[in-house]
């Protein structure tokens, strides 16, 4: 088993909260795990994109090489097509279909879709908008990683797990809120494979 993940987006949005409950995962599943970030920029607004490799075999590098990555997980369209160069051909993207634009000369929405349709293995989704169903579009980034679990090879119940450690200290509410959030995605994801 081996699974080479890029997660991408900006600032703020979550991308490293899913990295950790990933990595977590696979840890608790007794995998191997590494991972790099890049998290200097990840004031609201700026770059954020972290590497996660997950085998059952020990990993060498940190860093996935072009053309090997196995998912990109994204919670900005733009940011997601930023990374396809390393996409694999029987790869999977999962990303967010709202943009945050935070830049003047962001591409136009359709010039984005356009080039997501272009690809054989994706789930495109409104991860804010089912977040905001299902109680707080804080929880919008739990979503997409719902939707990445029938891809992870990783059990569900890991992944509940590893939600229910890293936000117990936020208290029951909010584990439930997270719960539901990753719930939700995976139902989407479920749906369109």
């Amino acid at each position: 088993m081996k699974k080479d993940i890029i997660l991408s987006g900006v600032g703020g949005q979550g991308i490293l909260s899913i990295a950790t409950v990933i990595g977590q995962a696979a840890l608790k599943s007794g995998l191997y795990m590494k991972q790099a970030e890049v998290h200097g920029m990840s004031q609201r607004g700026g770059d954020v994109q972290s590497n996660l490799r997950i085998s059952n075999q020990p990993i060498a590098s940190d860093l996935i090489p072009t053309g090997k990555c196995d998912i990109i997980l994204s919670l900005d369209p733009m940011e997601a097509l930023r990374y396809l160069p390393y996409l694999n051909s029987e790869g999977w993207l999962i990303t967010n279909e709202t943009p945050f634009i935070n830049i003047p000369n962001y591409p136009s929405e359709e010039s984005i879709k356009a080039e997501l349709d272009k690809l054989p293995h994706k789930i495109v989704l409104n991860v804010n908008e089912v977040a905001k169903q299902v109680g707080s579009p804080r929880v919008a980034n739990i979503v997409l990683l719902g939707a990445t679990v029938p891809f992870l090879d990783i059990e569900y119940e890991k992944v509940k797990e590893s939600i229910r450690e890293i936000f117990q200290r936020k208290g029951e509410d909010i584990v439930a809120l997270n719960l539901k959030a990753l719930e939700a995605g995976k139902e989407i994801a479920e749906n369109r494979i």
